[in-house]
């Protein structure tokens, strides 16, 4: 799967928990989920479980520990799907 389909896809998922739109509007990789798009850590629990639906893959805990910014979700998904 292209990278700019995962980024596409998981913004999509993202518009459900981020607090700030117009972050979200002009993410990059770069977005921290947390503090720029001001999503809680309860809620970046249910974006991972939501990947896991959408891309049909299994994230386990040291990957989701890895995911800060939206790229860094982009490359624990690309390394699952690919």
């Amino acid at each position: 799967m292209e990278e700019s389909k995962i980024f596409e896809e998981f913004v999509n998922i993202l518009k459900l928990y981020a607090k700030n739109e117009d972050m979200l509007a002009k993410a990059t990789n770069e977005t921290h989920i947390l503090d720029d798009l001001k999503v809680n850590s309860a809620r970046l629990v249910d974006i991972i479980i939501k990947c896991e639906d959408v891309f049909g893959i299994e994230i386990d805990d040291d990957d989701a520990d890895r995911i800060r910014t939206i790229g860094d979700a982009i490359e624990v998904i690309k390394a699952k799907v690919g």
